[in-house]
């Protein structure tokens, strides 16, 4: 993956003056030790902070050692003022975490109090309006604090990667899709970038590279890619001069950025102005770390662009599109799987899921633009059922207000034939019904739905707590009624 961070963190000891420093940087000591037994490298600043002017020393020293991501580590009660100036100052995602007591045996001079630290820092993160990353329970032995720092990385990326990040747009929207739509002032709070131009732009600018001397070895690459699932060899070469046209844009226009996402479009004119859709190319740069989201759906793309940094895997961005019929969940799930019909749905787009998440991809033409048009104007669909496995499906939103709201729901796909087209899967959630109404419908999301490989959900609700989203749904278990459930049924 090209398109992500890679997190240079750095943990950061903090002492009260009136506690033994000794007892602080011994602990640090410990944790960087088993950090790195256990999951690789970590900075250890060697300034243990005091007071601001050890702040100031430490902000220096972990700026020149390059690093992108904080953790300050409370190895006694600590000073709340300093370590949260520190944050502050910081130009990057920071995580307080903090020393369990370590023996019954030395609870006089060995006793640290950072179970208290915590809550002043807390109070002071609050104060300063800082954000900060706190584990869920944050006070632990070395090792325990080394694996709350591993849980920590992934957070680190998404934030990195999205205060480092350009959204590139080609629209507007397609009219009959503005549930796509949304404000993007939230963008620039979260840090994010956009450059939004014009369809006519792109058309230009793939006319131009006409005739490229790349475009031959990229149609080889995705030819031995598809293998004997290429039913449209004559489209490759327009579609590889798109590929080529989309990545030399990035690389024209991502400016002070060092990240890219594409938010594209399909229809209603670009299959008949440019000949083909662009779904396989699609799905070619997600598997490359560039997703790009269908019918310019700006926060679609983000919400992938941050699975991304978190998985550190392909993403896809699917329809939360249909039900299952009722015979086949009585043939294919019912009394195989712990999942009620209403639990189950079909995740599809017309095909740009990466083929390395499809069972087995075909390149295709798209069904429903070919209802209304030849043919051989949309060709460039990959089709194949949805790998089986862990998922988790996920959004970051903006209101009509332009407030960020969220949800994160985990579930799997099923491997149940799908016998439909595009790329679609059985996918299968918890308690799905209770969660589509309440959440999905009650809170006005759109149809589109992130989806990552694998069971990230509490990463990506740190995440989303991270960055200030209030609103955060899940899928809710058995009795635990939503807010606008009707608790008689």
């Amino acid at each position: 993956m090209k398109n992500i961070p890679v997190i240079k963190a750095a943990v950061v000891a903090v002492s009260r003056d009136c506690f033994p420093m000794s007892l602080s940087e011994g602990r640090r000591k410990n944790l960087v030790e088993a950090y790195k037994k256990k999951y690789g490298d970590i900075y250890e600043c060697p300034v243990c902070i005091e007071n601001e002017k050890d702040m100031l020393k430490a902000l220096e020293d972990v700026n020149n050692a390059g690093c992108n991501a904080l953790v300050v580590y409370l190895g006694n009660f600590g000073p709340e003022s300093s370590e949260t100036l520190l944050a502050k100052k910081f130009d990057g995602p920071v995580m307080f975490v903090a020393a369990a007591e370590e023996t019954g045996s030395d609870l006089i001079d060995g006793r640290g109090d950072a179970y208290c630290g915590m809550l002043n820092a807390s109070y002071n993160l609050k104060l300063r309006n800082v954000k900060a990353y706190i584990p869920e329970y944050p006070v632990g032995t070395a090792e325990e604090c080394a694996d709350m720092i591993a849980e920590f990385i992934p957070v680190a990326r998404a934030i990195v990667g999205l205060l480092n990040l350009k959204i590139i747009s080609f629209g507007p929207r397609p009219q009959d899709f503005l549930a796509c739509n949304a404000p993007i002032a939230p963008l620039y709070e979260l840090g994010v970038e956009i450059e939004e131009n014009s369809e006519l732009d792109l058309f230009e600018a793939f006319n131009n590279h006409a005739g490229d001397e790349r475009i031959p070895a990229v149609a080889a690459e995705m030819a031995a890619e598809l293998g004997d699932g290429n039913k449209k060899p004559e489209v490759l070469e327009k579609l590889a001069q798109y590929e080529i046209t989309l990545l030399d844009w990035v690389e024209a226009h991502k400016g002070s950025r060092e990240f890219v996402t594409i938010a594209g479009k399909c229809w209603p004119a670009f299959q008949t102005q440019f000949g083909f859709v662009p779904c396989y190319v699609n799905g070619r740069l997600a598997a490359k770390g560039i997703p790009v989201s269908c019918e310019v759906d700006i926060y679609g793309t983000l919400s992938e662009y941050i699975g991304a940094c978190v998985s550190e895997d392909a993403v896809t961005l699917l329809d939360i599109n249909n039900s299952v019929p009722a015979d086949m969940y009585n043939e294919c799930i019912k009394g195989k799987y712990d999942y009620t019909l209403k639990d189950t749905f079909m995740g599809f787009h017309c095909g740009n899921t990466p083929i390395c998440k499809l069972t087995k991809g075909t390149m295709n033409f798209q069904r429903i633009m070919a209802r209304t048009l030849p043919v051989e104007v949309t060709n460039g669909t990959l089709e194949g059922d949805i790998v089986p496995g862990d998922i988790t499906f996920y959004r970051l939103q903006s209101t009509a207000d332009a407030k960020l709201r969220a949800y994160v729901a985990q579930g799997e796909v099923l491997p149940v034939n799908t016998n439909s087209f595009g790329g679609i899967g059985v996918f299968a959630i918890p308690e799905m019904g209770r969660f589509y109404r309440h959440v999905l419908v009650e809170k006005n999301y759109p149809h589109h739905g992130a989806v990552a490989f694998g069971h990230y959900g509490k990463t990506l609700f740190s995440v989303f707590k991270y960055l200030s989203v209030e609103d955060i749904g899940f899928n809710q278990p058995k009795g635990m009624l939503y807010k606008t459930e009707n608790p008689f049924g």
